[in-house]
């Protein structure tokens, strides 16, 4: 066996570890599905769906927030997406270019449709869907540890420092995130929410937070219009400007309200335990330079290796 076989074995092994600890932005949070089948015989609707699509996935490269319309009439189709606002371009399109596939095999053809990546969410409307408030319950998790005593009063500082920096607009495009006392928090508002509704719309989340999440030492809360995520670190955070919001690790359905099929319904079992260990993009920035590191060592084995062969004969 050669010598340099130990090793391959034993980084092959590390790189493996890293993979699977790392985080990924297209996990499922929750799908949002209409009842009502979309009634299209001659297409119409389809292609104007498609092109929703392609515009949507072409803005990603370049836009962390987009909203578009096709069609014309009834027939007529609104949809948007929106990236995590930490994203880079690259990361951002990588998450929103999977959504149209995703959501044709989790809701199929339908009046309306949204789904929720740890990353991204996309969403699509036939006209006439009926709109909801922007403070509607979507999606909640929290996780099943508890802080003990005194966490929640920390949690409730940090949520603080949340509202007035969102309030105070100084988020960058509605996403904001700050620190207090080993506490990570994260707020984001859809783009085109304005400062003041924005600020609304976050405190609506933390109040739900506050009272669906309890003690729990990390959560998210998904409305309409708003998200907020907070994890706590008692052995230290993580760099917490290169951290992405992490309480997510399982999926729920958030289905339209079933006897209308005009509006989403706040899920009554959606809450599920999170995790809340975070790495977020600074273990996929280590990642990706270890693994052209490690490619290129075992290129320059083999390389050797075979030389070594070579000299043999």
């Amino acid at each position: 066996m050669s010598s340099q076989t130990p090793f391959l074995f034993l980084f092959l092994i590390f790189m493996t570890q890293m993979v699977n600890s790392a985080p990924d932005n297209t996990n499922l949070v929750y799908k949002g599905c209409a009842q009502q089948t979309l009634q299209d015989p001659n297409g119409v609707y389809s292609s104007a769906l498609s092109a929703i699509f392609g515009t949507l996935i072409q803005q990603s490269s370049k836009a962390k927030f987009f909203k578009t319309t096709s069609g014309t009439g009834s027939a007529t189709i609104s949809g948007l997406f929106q990236c995590r606002g930490d994203l880079s371009n690259l990361e951002c399109y990588n998450c929103v270019s999977r959504l149209p596939i995703l959501m044709d095999k989790l809701c199929g053809k339908t009046v309306a449709a949204r789904l929720q990546l740890l990353g991204c969410y996309m969403l699509y409307e036939v006209a006439g869907f009926a709109q909801i408030s922007g403070m509607e319950l979507l999606y909640k998790t929290c996780g099943s540890s508890n802080g003990g005593g005194g966490f929640e009063e920390r949690r409730d500082s940090a949520f603080s420092a949340l509202e007035s920096g969102i309030g105070n607009g100084n988020g960058n495009g509605g996403f904001y995130t700050t620190s207090y006392e080993s506490l990570y928090v994260l707020g984001q508002c859809q783009g085109d929410l304005g400062g003041e509704d924005c600020g609304e719309c976050v405190k609506s989340a933390v109040q739900r937070a506050e009272v669906e999440c309890g003690g729990s030492t990390s959560g998210q809360i998904y409305l309409h219009r708003c998200f907020v995520s907070y994890s706590y670190y008692p052995n230290g955070m993580p760099n917490p400007k290169k951290s992405s919001s992490s309480s997510a690790s399982s999926s729920s359905d958030s289905s339209y309200s079933s006897s209308s099929d005009s509006s989403y319904s706040s899920p009554s079992s959606s809450s599920s335990s999170g995790t809340d260990s975070n790495t977020g993009k600074t273990v996929a920035i280590i990642l990706g330079g270890a693994a052209g590191v490690g490619f290129l060592v075992i290129f320059v084995l083999f390389a050797k290796n075979a030389a070594k062969k070579h000299d043999d004969y």
